[in-house]
């Protein structure tokens, strides 16, 4: 398949696709297939799903609509990208539901068969946009997808419902001839997918070739694009989601450790996909178990840690509501266990679909006690991998359970991965307790003398208490789920006991901060050799849209430091150190302010928050002017905050 010399070639640097359709037109696989096409060809990219939240919505509503979003680009880019350059809408619903999100000038394909009278009314439209001029700022290309598609698969003798199925093959045929995507790895994908249905696999493939032979000879489109590959260093790479990331990571945390992974988890959208995948990896000594409930998932897990396993339990913030007790019993125990929270919207159950970031005081405060625990968060799908690495290693050296806090921005999302070489990973040493250390002698005469196993006497450099697996001679003991004397493990209501207790496994958290790298400062020097006034701090997925964002207003001539959290219980110990070097601190978040409130309450900074809690990503033009107002009334100047946040096409480039 190649472009005819007649059409035009034009040169881009990034590019932002929006699949829409009902939730049965395939949208999801559609978006997928681009996106997996763009990252052989070696584009950066990183992406958006976004599904309803019913699980069948009426066909051809708005609740029903689905879609999916990729920025691909020939540079470093952060984010899925504010708004759509190119949207595809396979009905009148998909197009009023997005038409929103689109600047001026925007290119829309949509599918004209479904613009029916009914269909137009289900959608919330009493006259037909595609006829009354409303779409005139935008370059429109009105074509019959379906009514095509039905026509080149008619020889496989399919119903006129399974042939129109097809249609979301057509559009993407069209779209990879238009942005000069490769084909063969999305032909072998469909000739696999429907390998036992012939017909179906034949009329799929045919559709996608006619897809793209109608962009090559209509003309409809006089113009292609071109999009090269971005520079990235040297390495082996693969697209991936951050649930597929973050499997990867237990899986290599295990490995590491010399562990066998044990999951116990209860399935719950956005998280399930990670009990999905460990299911498959067997071969590495991973065993999961899809519990009946939220709360048998975590106690299988715990069960798992105290016989020498490495436990993992995932949920998504209402299943953290039921294992919350659970997890006081792992901080009173002293178990190593993984807790992974894929946040979504709240409260109670929620937008089970949509994005948020609003667990991270429940992480930090939800049980009753005191009963802290370390709280990790990566900062990008592919960043899912290495901070499952490191909520395991702080786990089995601190012997405690620790909070991973992910959301479905993240683990929905994609972008481009480099797979580590086995040397980069971290070795995580168990240290299991052995029949000779940690016994106390009673210090009887030599005839009565007895040697006894104290499961909490403690590692001088991390607090840790000894972990001991079930069945070594020497070493029975009884770890119970109430307070237990200091060392010896019984149990004990002695107030002074329990105080001293307390304060030991709070100071045991404490403790994992000596063992944290110093925090990366992005603060370019200015030509006059000053620093930035303002510090943008962030934690989770607001990392690429912090840092869009920030770029955004460099690019504009103003300073802006960025600051992103991984570790938020304990802080890092020089965070206190670089917040006082900044006259004024602006910590965006997908919820109302919750870890401007930790970082009031720790630092006494007077920060401020920049909120949004609407299911959906933040918006890096958004964040821009939010930071330039901040830098204006820092360094007392005039900020032009139109040229701020229109470098909508430059603003993502580093």
């Amino acid at each position: 398949m190649c472009t005819q010399l007649s059409k035009q070639v034009k040169r881009l640097d990034r590019v932002i696709i929006r699949f829409a359709g009902d939730s049965g037109d395939g949208m999801q696989l559609t978006g997928d297939r681009f996106t997996q096409e763009s990252a052989s060809f070696g584009n950066d990219l990183s992406t958006l799903p976004n599904f309803p939240a019913e699980i069948r919505a009426p066909q051809g509503t708005l609740p029903g609509v689905s879609s999916f979003q990729v920025h691909f680009a020939d540079h470093d880019i952060l984010t899925p990208g504010d708004a759509p350059d190119v949207l595809v809408a396979m009905n009148p619903a998909a197009l009023r539901a997005n038409l929103g999100d689109l600047a001026k000038g925007a290119t829309i394909v949509v599918d004209t068969h479904d613009f029916t009278t009914r269909n137009l009314a289900k959608a919330g439209y009493t006259a037909n946009p595609l006829e009354d001029g409303s779409l005139d700022e935008y370059a429109v290309h009105a074509v019959d997808l379906t009514g095509m598609t039905v026509e080149a698969v008619k020889e496989f003798g399919l119903s006129r419902k399974d042939a129109a199925r097809a249609k979301n093959m057509f559009a993407l045929g069209l779209l990879s001839w238009l942005y000069g995507r490769p084909t063969e790895s999305t032909i072998a994908f469909l000739q696999k997918r429907f390998a036992k249905v012939p017909d179906i696999r034949d009329a799929n493939v045919t559709s996608y070739r006619a897809g793209w032979n109608f962009g090559e000879t209509t003309e409809t489109f006089a113009v292609s694009y071109e999009i090269k590959p971005a520079p990235m260093p040297t390495g082996t790479y693969r697209n991936i989601t951050g649930n597929l990331a973050l499997a990867y990571g237990l899986i290599a945390g295990g490995v590491q450790s010399g562990l066998p992974l044990f999951l116990g988890s209860y399935p719950i959208t956005p998280a399930s996909d990670i009990l999905h995948e460990l299911s498959k990896h067997k071969a590495f000594g991973v065993t999961t178990f899809q519990a009946e409930d939220e709360i048998a998932g975590i106690g299988a897990a715990i069960g798992a840690s105290f016989s020498g396993s490495l436990g993992v339990t995932t949920t998504s913030g209402p299943g953290i509501a039921l294992k919350s007790e659970s997890i006081g019993l792992a901080v009173m125990t002293e178990l190593p266990l993984l807790v992974v929270d894929v946040q979504r919207g709240g409260p109670s159950t929620g937008l089970p679909t949509k994005t948020e970031q609003a667990d991270l005081l429940q992480a930090m405060f939800g049980r009753n006690g005191e009963s802290p625990v370390p709280i990790v968060a990566p900062r990008s799908p592919g960043d899912c991998f290495d901070a499952a690495l490191e909520a395991i290693r702080i786990a089995v050296t601190y012997r405690t359970p620790v909070m991973l806090l992910s959301d479905g921005m993240l683990a929905n999302g994609s972008e481009p991965w480099r797979i580590p070489e086995l040397a980069e990973l971290p070795t995580i040493n168990p240290a299991f307790a052995t029949g000779t250390n940690h016994v106390v002698s009673s210090g009887g005469d030599a005839a009565d003398d007895k040697h006894e196993f104290w499961p909490y006497l403690r590692d001088e450099e991390t607090l840790a208490r000894p972990w001991a697996v079930p069945g070594t001679p020497g070493l029975e003991h009884r770890i119970g789920g109430l307070e237990k004397g200091d060392g010896h493990g019984n149990i004990s209501y002695d107030p002074a006991n329990h105080d001293f207790m307390v304060r030991t496994r709070a100071a045991k958290v404490q403790r994992i901060a000596e063992s944290l790298p110093p925090l990366e400062v992005d603060d370019p020097v200015g030509p006059d050799g000053e620093h930035a006034k303002v510090l943008v701090l962030g934690w989770g997925s607001t990392y690429g849209p912090i840092g869009a964002g920030v770029r955004r207003v460099r690019k504009a001539g103003y300073r802006a430091a960025q600051v992103h959290l991984r570790h938020l219980n304990p802080f890092p110990r020089d965070l206190g150190e670089i917040l006082a070097r900044y006259d004024k601190v602006l910590i965006p978040e997908m919820n109302l302010g919750q870890l401007a409130l930790l970082i009031r309450g720790h630092y006494l900074v007077d920060a401020v928050g920049y909120n949004q809690v609407n299911g959906m990503p933040l918006k890096a033009a958004h964040l821009a002017e939010a930071i330039g107002n901040l830098v204006a009334d820092a360094e007392g100047i005039e900020v032009d905050l139109a040229h701020v946040t229109d470098t909508v096409h430059t603003g993502d480039t580093a």
